[in-house]
């Protein structure tokens, strides 16, 4: 039940920031992740564990964007509090983002290439969803869309690499002579 929770939680924040950020609202969608983080934070059996996750993947991904940004080969409409920075509701994104690593990609944590795959092939499709829905203009395409695949290849799998560092989701090890072993 927790892999449908997390995919919906994830889905209904990710259309919130969207629509928020399409509108002029961009505190929107960052508000609706802060639930989605906090409804995420009470399943964990580590909250502070996954909270660290949480917190690196949106600055590894603030980082990114915002690279991407600098490069000039992304655009955003609202929400920017620096010059050369991502905005805000990105860094929502990423740490919304981060909520799913151990929960419903969990699966592709001892699959690297194929997380590598998938990050490269839907890391760029989420940019041109929001491009479609105007949060974001993809300047120059044949640049921008070949780094955002190569980007999401390695940041995929890395990330999951990270999330099994920290997985907050897992049952920490209980002693045997309590009568119930963790994971091995």
């Amino acid at each position: 039940m927790n892999v449908i929770l997390n995919a919906v939680s994830f889905k209904i924040a990710w259309m919130s920031v969207v629509i928020g950020a399409a509108n002029g609202l961009p505190l929107l969608g960052p508000a609706v992740i802060l639930a989605a983080v906090l409804l995420h934070l009470s399943k964990a059996d580590d909250p502070a564990l996954e909270l660290v996750l949480i917190a690196m993947a949106g600055v590894i991904g603030l980082a990114w964007d915002s690279v991407m940004v600098t490069a000039g080969w992304l655009t955003y409409q609202n929400g920017t509090f620096a010059a050369g920075l991502a905005p805000y509701w990105i860094l929502a994104m990423w740490m919304l983002f981060a909520t799913t690593l151990n929960v419903s990609l969990r699966g592709l944590r001892d699959r690297p290439l194929l997380a590598a795959l998938l990050g490269a092939v839907f890391g760029p499709l989420s940019y041109l969803a929001g491009s479609a829905a105007g949060v974001v203009d993809i300047v120059r395409e044949d640049a921008a869309l070949p780094a955002l695949a190569l980007g999401w290849a390695l940041l995929m799998p890395g990330l999951l690499v990270l999330a099994g560092q920290l997985d907050g989701m897992r049952p920490a090890t209980v002693p045997a002579e309590h009568g119930r072993q963790g994971p091995g």
